[in-house]
C-alpha cells in the first residue's frame, strides 16, 4: 500500500535524534506509589509497561505536575500534596528536556509536600513558577491540551469534546499559532457584528417611525404655532401698557418741575430785598469786627509781655542756683587735694606689684599631642557609632517589614479561623453553592423585615463538644442546616421569592401553638445505663430555631449516653427510651403500626463534616508555620536591633567620655592665656591712670576758674533784673489801650441790634417763599421716584428695542384701546382648539431625536462597514490556512483508516459568519456495508472510539510543533485486530523525521508484534523487593544475577 505524501520537516533532530523539549530524563522521591524512580525515555515512541497499579500513571501524572501542571487537570486529587507518597511528607520531581543542542540539558524539578507547598528549581538555582513556565511555553509543551497530553483519567474527556472544543484544542496544538488568536478575534468580530447590525436595523425602524409621526401631526402643529402667535402678540401688546403708564408719570414729573421753577424765582426776589436791609449791618458788623480784631492784638500783646518776664525770671533763679553751685565746687576742691597726693603714690605701688607678679607668672606650654590623640580616637569611635547606626536602621527597616507581612498573615488566618467564614464554607463544600450568595442578601436587607430571621441554621447552633455535635449533625437532615427561619408570614413569601435563585429552603416559625417540650429529667434508672442529657440540651441556638429543630425532628426524645449504655442498648428501650446515641452507634427503635412489634436499627456514628470541619486545613497549617517563623525571625532581629542599639550606645559614650577629657585640657591651656592675658591688661591699665592722675590740673588754676564763672553769672543776673523793669512799664501801656478798643465794641454792638429789629418781617416773607420752594421740590422728587418706579417696571417687562419700538407705534396709544386688543387677540387664541396641548413640544423633541437618531444610525453604518471589512481581512487569512490544517490532517487521518481496513475523514464544519460554531468534525466506519458516522457514543464502541482518538492523535504527529505527547490506556477497551493495527500506524508515525516523542502506556501488549527502531520499552517494576535488584541492574549485572538475588531476598 502507498505511503501517504511526506509533510514538510519543522523541527531539526540532533545528533542524538532528539528534539528540542523532548524528556531525556525523568527522576522521582517519594512520589505517589515511588519510592525512587529514574528512567531515561527514547527520543521517538516510548511504550511505559507494567501491570495495574505498578504506577505507569504515576509516571504521567509526574510529568504533568513538573512541567507546571495544575492537579485538577489529571482528574485525580486536587491538591498537590495528595501525591507526596502515604507516609511520607515530602518528595520532588526532576524531569530533564534537551536543549536546543546535544549539550544543553534544561533540569526542572519540583519539590512538594503534605501542606501544597511547591518549590521550584531550575538547573540546581530556585526560581518562581512563572520562568518554569516561560521555559515551557517556549518550547509550546501545554499539558492541558488534550491531543498533546491525555492522562488515563481524562480519555472519556476527550471522547466528550464537541467539534467546537476539539478545533479549539487543534487549533492550539498543531498549526499557526497565530490561529487560536485569528479564531477568538473572529468570533469576537462577528458578535460585535451582529450586534451593530442589530442596533442598526432596530435605529432604522425607530426613525421611520418617528418621522411618520410628525408627518402625521404638521397640521395640528401648525394651528398650535397660530394660536401661539395670537398669544405672543397679546404679550406684546401687554409689555406696552407699562410704558404707557411711564408716559403719564413723565408728564406729571415735567409739570411738577414748572411749579418748582416758579418758587425759585419768587424765593430770589425776597433774599434780594433781604440783601438791600442787610448790606448796612454789615458794614456796622465790619468795622466791630475790624476793631475786636485790633483789641484781640492789644490782649495777644499783653500775654507775650507776661511770658517774658517769667522767662527772664526764671533764668535769673537759675544763673542764682549756678552761682551758688560754683561755691560749693570751690570748698570740694579744696578738700580733695589734699586726697590726690595719696592716690597718686597708692597707684604707683599697684603697677609695681603687678609687673613683679608678671614676671614671676611660670611659662605655660600646651599638651598639643595629646589633644590630637584624644581627637583621633574620637573621630575613630565616631566613626564606629554611626556604622553601628546604619546597621541598626537597616534591622529596624527590615523589622518593620517583617512585623508587616506577620500582622498580614495573621489577620488572613484569623480570617480564615472565623466561625461563620467556617461554617458557611463547609455548607458551600457540602453542596450549597450559593450559600454565601444568600447569607450575604440576608445581611443586607434585614432592615426590610418585620421581625428577625434567622439563617442558616447552621450558623445559628452553637455546639460546645464534638460528640454533640456528631449526634446533631446525624439526627437533623442536612436541609435544615442551610435553612432560614422567619417568624412572619410575609416575611417568609419576601425571603422565598428573593432567595429562590440561591437554592435555599425556607421555614415559617408561628409559635409553639400549645405544643409542650418534655421537661428534661434524667431519672435514675436512666443514670444506672450511662444516660446523661438529651440531645435539645446539647447546643444553644434561639427560641425559634431552637424550636423548630425540636418540634420537626423529636430533638426532646433523642437520649444521650455513654459507652456504658452501648453496653446496655437492650435494656434501654424498656425504659421507652427508642432513640438514643453512643460515643460509637446510633439506636433507633420503632413500634409497628398493625401488630405492634418493635424493630430497631444499630449506625455507626459518623464524623461531623459541619460543625467541626477543617477549613483548609493544609493552608491554614501553612498560614500557622509561616507566622511562627516570622515571629521567629522578627524576635530575632530585635535581639539584634537591642545589641547593636547597646554597641552604639557604648561607642557614643566613650566618645562623650574621651571629648569631654579632651575639653577639658583645652580649658586648661585656655584659662593659663585667659591668665596671662588678665594680668597684661591689667599693668595697662594702672599706668594709664597712674598718667590720668599725674596730669590733673592744680588746685589754684581750678580755683581761679570757678570764681571768674561766679562772676560771669552775676552780671547776667543783674541784666535779667533791668529786662523785667522795662517789660513791666510796656505792659501798663498796653492794658490802657485794651480798655479803649473794648469800649468801642460795645458801642458798635447795640447800634447792630438796633438795624436787627426792622429786618424780621422781610426775614418771614423769605421763610415762607423758602418753604413754598422745599415744598415744590419734594414734590418733584416724589414724581421723580414715581417715574423710576415706572420705568423700572417697564423695563422688567419689556427693554425697548428698535424691533419693539416699531411694533408699539403701530399699536393703540390710550391704555383703554390698548387692553382692548389685547383681550380680542386672546379671545381670537382660545377659540383655536385642539386636545393636544403639548403636541408642538412632543413635535419639536421629536424632531431632534429624529436627527441625533440619523447621525447615530450613520455612524453605526460607518462601524458596521468597518466592522464587515475587520471580519473579511481575518476571515482571509484564518479560514485557509484552517482549511489546509484540516486538509492534511484529513489526509493523513483517511490513510490510517484505509491502513486498517476501514474507513475514517476529517472535514471542517463550517458556518457562514458564526465563528463561534465551526468545528471539526470525525467521522469513521468500521463495517463494509455501513456509511460514515460522526464519532459519538450514540455510534460507536468504546474500543472503537479508543482507535479513532488514537488515529487522530497519531494525524497530529507529524503536524504539531510540540517536543513531546503523552497518551495514557487509550488501548483498552480494542479487540486485538484493531489494537495491532493501531499499533502499526503509531510505529510508522514514529519513525517519521519530524514526530515529535510519544508516551504510550498500557498494561499489556499483544504478542507477536512489529517493532522498529524508533520503539523504546519501558517496563514499570514495582514492588517490595524491588529497590535491591533495581540497583544491580542499574550496575550493568546480567539477569540471572538479578533473578537469584530476587530468591535470596524472598526466602
Amino acid at each position: 500500500m502507498a505511503e501517504p505524501r511526506a509533510k514538510r520537516p519543522k523541527i531539526t533532530r540532533g545528533e542524538d535524534d532528539y528534539m528540542p523539549g523532548s524528556i531525556t530524563e525523568i527522576e522521582l522521591h517519594n512520589f505517589m506509589t515511588f519510592d525512587d524512580l529514574k528512567c531515561k525515555p527514547g527520543s521517538r515512541l516510548n511504550l511505559v509497561i507494567g501491570p495495574n497499579g505498578s504506577g505507569k500513571s504515576s509516571l504521567v501524572c509526574a510529568i504533568a505536575l513538573g512541567l507546571g501542571g495544575e492537579p485538577q487537570l489529571l482528574g485525580r486529587a486536587t491538591s498537590v500534596g495528595a501525591y507526596v507518597k502515604r507516609g511520607e511528607a515530602s518528595g520532588y520531581i526532576k524531569i530533564t528536556l534537551r536543549g536546543n543542542s546535544k549539550e544543553e540539558h534544561i533540569v526542572i524539578m519540583r519539590k512538594i509536600d503534605t501542606h501544597n507547598k511547591s518549590e521550584w528549581l531550575y538547573n540546581g538555582k530556585v526560581v518562581p513558577k512563572k520562568d518554569v513556565a516561560e521555559i515551557i511555553q517556549r518550547f509550546n509543551i501545554q499539558v492541558n491540551n488534550l491531543t498533546q497530553f491525555l492522562p488515563q483519567d481524562r480519555v472519556s474527556e476527550f471522547a466528550k469534546l464537541t467539534p467546537v472544543q476539539l478545533l479549539e484544542e487543534t487549533e492550539k496544538a498543531v498549526g499557526d499559532p497565530q490561529l487560536p488568536i485569528q479564531h477568538r478575534a473572529l468570533i469576537e468580530q462577528s458578535k460585535k457584528w451582529k450586534r451593530i447590525e442589530q442596533a442598526v436595523e432596530k435605529n432604522g425602524e425607530t426613525l421611520n417611525q418617528m418621522k411618520a409621526l410628525n408627518a402625521e401631526q404638521e397640521k395640528d402643529v401648525e394651528r398650535v404655532r397660530q394660536r401661539e402667535e395670537l398669544l405672543a402678540k397679546a404679550e406684546t401688546m401687554r409689555k406696552k401698557l407699562p410704558w404707557l403708564k411711564y408716559d403719564m408719570k413723565k408728564a406729571e414729573y415735567m409739570e411738577a418741575m414748572k411749579q418748582e421753577k416758579d418758587a425759585t424765582k419768587k424765593l430770589d426776589k425776597a433774599a434780594r430785598t433781604l440783601n438791600d436791609l442787610r448790606e448796612p449791618i454789615e458794614k456796622q458788623k465790619q468795622g466791630r469786627a475790624t476793631l475786636e480784631s485790633k483789641s484781640k492784638k492789644v490782649d495777644k500783646m499783653i500775654t507775650e509781655n507776661a511770658n517774658k518776664r517769667m522767662k527772664i525770671l526764671e533764668k535769673e533763679n537759675r544763673l542764682g542756683v549756678l552761682v551758688q553751685e560754683k561755691y560749693k565746687e570751690m570748698e570740694d576742691l579744696r578738700k580733695q587735694e589734699e586726697s590726690r597726693q595719696q592716690r597718686i603714690l597708692k597707684a604707683k605701688e599697684d603697677l609695681a606689684a603687678a609687673e613683679l607678679e608678671l614676671e614671676n607668672l611660670t611659662p605655660y606650654e600646651p599638651p598639643t599631642d595629646e589633644i590630637m590623640r584624644l581627637r583621633a580616637q574620637i573621630v575613630e569611635l565616631e566613626v564606629s557609632a554611626n556604622e553601628k547606626r546604619n546597621q541598626k536602621s537597616e534591622k529596624e527597616k527590615l523589622l518593620n517589614q517583617k512585623k508587616l507581612h506577620l500582622i498580614n498573615c495573621s489577620d488572613k488566618l484569623k480570617e480564615m479561623e472565623n466561625k461563620n467564614s467556617k461554617l458557611l464554607r463547609a455548607l458551600r463544600n457540602s453542596g450549597a453553592d450559593k450559600i454565601f450568595d444568600a447569607y450575604n442578601w440576608l445581611q443586607e436587607h434585614r432592615h426590610e423585615f418585620n421581625k428577625e430571621v434567622y439563617g442558616p441554621v447552621l450558623l445559628e447552633v452553637n455546639v460546645s463538644d464534638r460528640l454533640h455535635a456528631d449526634y446533631l449533625d446525624g439526627h437533623v437532615p442536612y436541609y435544615i442546616w442551610k435553612s432560614f427561619i422567619t417568624q412572619d408570614s410575609h416575611d417568609r413569601d419576601f425571603l422565598v421569592k428573593h432567595l429562590k435563585p440561591f437554592d435555599v429552603p425556607v421555614l415559617n416559625y408561628v409559635g409553639n401553638g400549645g405544643c409542650q417540650t418534655e421537661a428534661f429529667q434524667i431519672s435514675e434508672e436512666m443514670s444506672a445505663l450511662g444516660i446523661y442529657s438529651r440531645l435539645d440540651q446539647v447546643f444553644g441556638a434561639p427560641t425559634a430555631v431552637k424550636e423548630v429543630l425540636t418540634s420537626q425532628f423529636g430533638l426532646d426524645r433523642s437520649y444521650i449516653g455513654s459507652k456504658e449504655t452501648d453496653q446496655k442498648a437492650d435494656k434501654v428501650s424498656k425504659l421507652g427510651i427508642l432513640d438514643f446515641w453512643t460515643p460509637e452507634n446510633h439506636y433507633r427503635w420503632s413500634v409497628s403500626r398493625y401488630g405492634g412489634h418493635v424493630s430497631g436499627s444499630v449506625e455507626p456514628v459518623k464524623r461531623s463534616q459541619l460543625f467541626l470541619c477543617g477549613l483548609e486545613t493544609g493552608e491554614v497549617e501553612s498560614l500557622k508555620s509561616k507566622r511562627m517563623e516570622l515571629q521567629e525571625y522578627v524576635t530575632a532581629l530585635q535581639e539584634s536591633v537591642r545589641s547593636l542599639q547597646i554597641e552604639e550606645r557604648q561607642a557614643e559614650e566613650e566618645a562623650a567620655k574621651l571629648q569631654k577629657q579632651r575639653e577639658g585640657i583645652i580649658r586648661i591651656v585656655q584659662d593659663e592665656k585667659k591668665k596671662r592675658r588678665e594680668m597684661e591688661n591689667r599693668i595697662v591699665q594702672r599706668r594709664r591712670k597712674l598718667e590720668s592722675m599725674e596730669k590733673e590740673d592744680d588746685l589754684d588754676t581750678v580755683m581761679a576758674k570757678l570764681n571768674e564763672q561766679a562772676a560771669k553769672h552775676n552780671i547776667d543776673r543783674f541784666h535779667s533784673v533791668m529786662e523785667i523793669k522795662s517789660l513791666l512799664a510796656e505792659a501798663v501801656s498796653l492794658k490802657q489801650s485794651f480798655a479803649e478798643k473794648h469800649m468801642r465794641v460795645i458801642e458798635f454792638d447795640a447800634k447792630i441790634k438796633e438795624m436787627e429789629v426792622n429786618i424780621k418781617q422781610h426775614d418771614k416773607v423769605a421763610l415762607q417763599a423758602a418753604l413754598h420752594l422745599e415744598e415744590c421740590k419734594k414734590a418733584v422728587e416724589d414724581f421723580r421716584q414715581q417715574l423710576e418706579v415706572a420705568k423700572k417696571n417697564a423695563e422688567l417687562i419689556a427693554r425697548i428695542t428698535p424691533e419693539l419700538e416699531k411694533a408699539f407705534l403701530e399699536m393703540p396709544t390710550t391704555i383703554e384701546e390698548l387692553e382692548a386688543a389685547i383681550q380680542e387677540n386672546i379671545s381670537q387664541a382660545n377659540s383655536i382648539l385642539f386636545l393636544n396641548h403639548n403636541i408642538l413640544k412632543e413635535y419639536e423633541d421629536r424632531q431632534r431625536q429624529i436627527e441625533d437618531k440619523a447621525k447615530k444610525l450613520e455612524a453605526d453604518k460607518v462601524e458596521l462597514r468597518r466592522c464587515i471589512a475587520d471580519v473579511d481581512n481575518l476571515k482571509e487569512t484564518w479560514l485557509p490556512t484552517l482549511r489546509n490544517l484540516v486538509a492534511q490532517i484529513n489526509e493523513t487521518f483517511s490513510w490510517n483508516f484505509k491502513e486498517m481496513a476501514v474507513a475514517g475523514e476529517v472535514s471542517l464544519d463550517e458556518h457562514e459568519m458564526d465563528f463561534d460554531q465551526f468545528g471539526i468534525l470525525i467521522k469513521v466506519k468500521f463495517r463494509q456495508a455501513g456509511q460514515l458516522q460522526v464519532l459519538s457514543a450514540h455510534h460507536q464502541s468504546g474500543g472503537e472510539r479508543s482507535v479513532s482518538t488514537i488515529l487522530y492523535l497519531v494525524s497530529l504527529q507529524d503536524l504539531t510543533n510540540c517536543p513531546f505527547r503523552v497518551v495514557d490506556e487509550i488501548n483498552q477497551g480494542m479487540d486485538p485486530i484493531n489494537e495491532r493495527k493501531m499499533f502499526q500506524q503509531l510505529v510508522r508515525a514514529a519513525s517519521q523525521p519530524n514526530t515529535p516523542q510519544c508516551f504510550l502506556l498500557t498494561p499489556k501488549l499483544l504478542p507477536d508484534l512489529d517493532y522498529s527502531e524508533a520503539c523504546s520499552i519501558l517496563n514499570i517494576m514495582n514492588g517490595p523487593w524491588i529497590k535491591q535488584p533495581a540497583k544491580v541492574w542499574s550496575q550493568g549485572d546480567c539477569w540471572g544475577n538479578v533473578i537469584g538475588l530476587v530468591g535470596k531476598s524472598q526466602c
